[in-house]
């Protein structure tokens, strides 16, 4: 069963799940201020749940490329979409500033901001 690490937390999680889910299901959120209640609900079209994440997950989808791709995202920061992001092994993700998360030059978030 695989750990996932979110900032100070730790969750187990099944083999395959969408990251996005284990947050939520932990009372965690994968999103930043006014994008915690103004997101797409896990469709892959938004982009303010991006994170980086270190550990094994799934391939990222056609969606999810297309996504990170387009402002303010950009392709080659290595954010992933927890909605789009499947766990296979022990991770961490962790959270940047901006309302997409898109702030990777800057020390991430924690879930208390």
């Amino acid at each position: 069963m695989p750990t996932v690490r979110y900032g100070d937390r730790e969750v187990d999680c099944e083999r395959g799940a969408v990251l996005r889910d284990v947050l939520l299901d932990a009372g965690l959120v994968p999103h930043n201020g006014t994008s915690k209640r103004v997101n797409c609900g896990g469709h892959g079209t938004c982009g303010t749940c991006a994170v980086a994440v270190d550990g094994p997950t799934s391939a990222p989808t056609a969606r999810e490329r297309w996504r990170l791709d387009f402002p303010p995202h950009d392709a080659g920061a290595g954010l992933r979409l927890t909605c789009q992001t499947r766990v296979e092994g022990d991770l961490a993700a962790r959270k940047f500033p901006g309302f997409w998360g898109q702030h990777t030059d800057s020390a991430p978030v924690t879930d208390e901001e």
